[in-house]
């Protein structure tokens, strides 16, 4: 497999979760989409790391591979396919590796919805100022990386995704539609990057069907799209 095409794996993994995104890039400036679903990619890689299979070793041992790269990727050392497009600028990846702790940490349930955006913190930060360089300023952008990353929790990993507050409130089989609800209310669209926006914007129009992981039909992307645009 070429390099071109270890990377176009990555990126369409994305994609197949987020068919929107055809929809949504129209509004993302020509020169930063490629680096929009680089980026995107990776954190889909360590977020599937953190919270994915009912063992968490496996996860724990790919986590600990990405500090190394991306503490390389600083250095200009690169080896995950994902490098060619992102490791060329000067983002702040050691940043990145050093709060793949706490995303690991993560994976345990929260207790409720605040515990939810705090276990959260210190990845957030570190996304919301890789994001700052690679796409433009943006006030106010940490509730919705913070709001954003629940979701893909919800919808890719939804076994502990639900906090135990609202597990106790709702039950074992109304947690996961409650904590739904609750996820549509928070998740802004505005004061981040305008790719964030847009994908915030997919995400809350998900939600407010009460389906976290369907995608939304393209007139409705559209709709929501154009809206995170004006933020």
């Amino acid at each position: 497999m070429s390099d071109q095409e270890a990377l176009d794996s990555f990126i369409d993994k994305w994609r197949a979760r987020w068919p929107e995104w055809s929809v949504a890039e129209v509004f993302v400036p020509r020169e930063q989409r490629e680096p929009v679903l680089a980026w995107m990619a990776l954190l889909q890689e360590l977020t599937d790391a953190a919270w994915g299979g009912s063992d968490p070793r496996p996860g724990e041992a790919k986590l600990g591979w990405w500090v190394e790269e991306l503490q390389g990727w600083s250095r200009g050392i690169r080896r995950h396919p994902l490098g060619q497009v992102l490791q060329k600028s000067p983002a702040p990846w050691t940043q990145l590796a050093a709060s793949l702790p706490s995303l690991r940490g993560s994976r345990e349930r929260p207790v409720d919805a605040e515990d939810a955006f705090a276990q959260l913190g210190t990845v957030v930060e570190a996304v919301a100022v890789i994001e700052q360089g690679l796409f433009g300023a943006g006030s106010g952008a940490r509730d919705v990386i913070a709001a954003n990353l629940l979701h893909l929790r919800l919808a890719h990993h939804p076994g502990d995704a639900a906090p135990l507050q609202v597990l106790a409130m709702a039950g074992e089989g109304g947690a996961i539609a409650e904590w739904t609800r609750q996820l549509a209310v928070r998740i802004p669209t505005h004061g981040a990057t305008r790719p964030r926006r847009l994908l915030a914007g997919l995400a809350r129009a998900r939600l407010r069907r009460g389906e976290a992981v369907q995608p939304v039909p393209a007139l409705q992307a559209l709709w929501a799209s154009w809206r995170a645009a004006r933020d």
